[in-house]
C-alpha cells in the first residue's frame, strides 16, 4: 500500500506529511510518559521483526495479485498506540528514504494510511473492547482488516485529490482497493493473533531474542522467496491503468525523485545484504526513538 510520488501531488502530500509529523510528535510526547526502560529491546526488536515481516509478500489466489501485512496492530497490541504509531514512521521512513518504496512525497499519506489509522482508529475502536471482553482471536483479525480497508479507502481519496485517479474511475478503484485488501487484512488479523498470543505468555528476554532472529532469517533468506506479483495497490492500479493521471508534473515530484535517487542506496546492492542493512539502520534509529521516550525514567532510575 506504499504510494509513489506519481501518485500524490504536492496538494496533497505536503498538508499530510505536516500532519504526520504533528501526530508523531503527539504520540511521543504521549509515549515519553509510560514507556519505561525494560521496554527498549522488546520494542526493537519487534520493531525489527515488523519490517522484515513486511518483505514477504504473499500472493493472492485466483487474483494475479500479492500481499503483505503491515504490523500496525501488532505494534500496538504489544507496545500500545503511542510506541506503534513512532516504530511505524520509522518503517517507512527507512522503506521510503533507503529502498525508495513508497515516494518522499507520499511519505505523509503512507504514515497516515498504515500507521496513523491502524494506531489510533483501529485499534482503540476494535481491538481494544474485543480484547477486553476476552476475544483476542476476533480482535486481532477484525481490528487488521479494518485498519486495511480504512488504508485502502484513504489511498482512493488521496489519489482522487491529487488528480491521479479520474472521477469516472473512482468507484471501480474503491471496489478494487477494498477487495484485494480483505484477503491481506485476515491473513495480517491470524499473522497478529498469533504472534500476540505467543508474546502474551512467553518470557521478554527470550521472546525478544526469538524476534531478533526471526527477523534476520526473514530478511536474509526467506524474503528471497516472497511472491513478486504486483501488490494490492499496484494491482488497482493496473486494473484502471487508462485512468490513471501520472502526476509528474510538479517541480517537487522532480526534486522528490532526485533525492531518493541518491539516498536510495540500498537497492543498488544484492537484496540480502540490503535487507539486512535496512534492517540494522531501523533497529538503531528505533533504539534511539525508545532510549529518549525512556530518558525520564532513566533519570529518575539514577536518582
Amino acid at each position: 500500500m506504499h504510494l509513489g510520488n506519481g501518485i500524490i501531488c504536492p496538494v496533497t502530500g505536503i498538508p499530510m506529511l505536516i500532519a504526520a509529523g504533528a501526530a508523531a510528535f503527539y504520540a511521543y510526547k504521549k509515549a515519553k510518559k509510560e514507556f519505561s526502560k525494560d521496554k527498549i529491546i522488546p520494542a526493537v526488536t519487534l520493531t525489527g521483526l515488523v519490517f522484515a515481516l513486511q518483505m514477504i509478500n504473499f500472493a493472492i489466489p485466483s487474483t494475479g495479485s500479492s500481499g503483505h501485512i503491515v504490523g500496525a496492530i501488532l505494534l500496538s497490541a504489544l507496545l500500545g498506540p503511542y510506541a506503534a504509531f513512532l516504530a511505524m514512521c520509522s518503517i517507512l521512513l527507512v522503506q521510503s528514504v533507503f529502498f525508495a518504496d513508497g515516494g518522499l512525497l507520499a511519505l505523509g499519506c503512507n504514515i497516515f494510511n498504515m500507521g496513523f489509522l491502524a494506531c489510533f482508529t483501529a485499534y482503540p475502536i476494535i481491538f481494544k473492547p474485543l480484547e477486553k471482553a476476552d476475544k483476542p482471536i476476533l480482535a486481532a483479525i477484525l481490528a487488521s482488516v479494518a485498519a486495511l480497508e480504512l488504508g485502502a479507502f484513504a489511498v482512493v481519496i488521496e489519489g482522487a485529490l491529487s488528480g491521479s485517479i479520474t472521477l469516472a474511475s473512482i468507484a471501480n478503484f474503491t471496489g478494487l482497493m477494498m477487495a484485494i485488501h480483505l484477503p491481506i487484512g485476515t491473513i495480517e488479523g491470524l499473522v497478529t493473533a498469533f504472534i500476540a498470543f505467543i508474546a502474551k505468555s512467553a518470557d521478554t528476554k527470550k521472546l525478544s531474542y526469538s524476534f531478533a532472529g526471526i527477523s534476520v532469517l526473514v530478511a536474509a533468506f526467506i524474503s528471497q522467496y516472497a511472491s513478486q506479483k504486483p501488490d494490492g495497490l499496484e494491482w488497482s492500479l493496473l486494473n484502471i491503468s487508462d485512468s490513471v493521471i501520472a502526476q509528474t508534473q510538479w517541480q517537487l515530484f522532480n526534486i522528490a525523485e532526485a533525492i531518493q535517487t541518491k539516498t536510495a542506496l540500498l537497492i543498488q546492492i544484492p537484496s540480502a545484504a540490503a535487507n539486512i542493512a535496512g534492517l540494522s539502520i531501523l533497529i538503531l534509529a528505533m533504539y534511539i526513538i525508545c532510549k529518549n521516550l525512556c530518558s525520564n525514567t532513566v533519570k529518575e532510575d539514577a536518582k
